[in-house]
């Protein structure tokens, strides 16, 4: 694609991405129409809480892997970058139809968050393949911990949700794999831990608003 149309692609992906108007590709690892009003009051809010923070780490991921996709010349990485893309549509439409379900919104910050993660995303891209990769492979990394996290705190009759969880912690251990493969660096220590204070930050505001 030409630039203009590398640059319109990203447009396209940030208004489904923050419109909601995106379609998974495979089903829900659950039933669709499992019922998130049979958890008590205090469940449904804890799961749905946690729902809203999950989504906004894959509305980070979409704005991420646009932003490398964007700035990389490489047309392997970008493929591989577009297919990651692809698979994490998937969590942002299961992560969404699970709120849905819980009787709950997404992050009403969710245009703050995409912009961040699209300048993080293409600066990492602009410093070269390996850094890139060496960014995605430890965010994906910090996700799946995260995603552990969850996976221990969430009701356990709330069987919908944590299936959700468990396919993504799945894909996105995959996904820092291929990275690693793929020629990924070892990110400095620093950098690491400015990565999970920025991830702590989102993740307690996302909770609530």
């Amino acid at each position: 694609m030409s630039r203009v149309d590398q640059v319109l692609s990203c447009a396209d992906n940030a208004l489904r991405t923050l419109s909601g108007t995106y379609i998974a590709a495979h089903p829900a690892p659950t039933a669709d129409d499992d019922p998130g009003e049979a958890l008590p009051q205090e469940q449904r809010r804890l799961s749905a809480a946690l729902m809203r923070v999950n989504h906004v780490g894959e509305v980070c991921a979409q704005a991420l892997y646009n932003a490398q996709t964007l700035a990389t010349d490489d047309p392997a990485l970008k493929q591989q970058f577009e297919a990651a893309a692809r698979e994490e549509f998937d969590h942002l439409a299961w992560t969404r139809r699970r709120l849905q379900q819980l009787d709950d919104r997404t992050s009403l910050l969710n245009p703050l968050w995409y912009a961040g993660a699209f300048g993080i995303g293409l600066l990492a891209g602009r410093l070269g393949p390996g850094i890139s990769l060496g960014f995605v492979a430890e965010t994906e990394a910090q996700v799946e911990q995260h995603l552990q996290s969850h996976l221990e705190r969430l009701p356990a009759a709330d069987q919908a949700s944590r299936a959700i969880v468990r396919r993504m912690m799945e894909d996105e251990a995959r996904h820092a794999s291929d990275a690693r493969a793929a020629g990924a660096v070892e990110l400095p220590t620093p950098v690491k831990l400015a990565m999970r204070l920025a991830a702590k930050l989102m993740t307690r505001t996302a909770h609530h608003v």
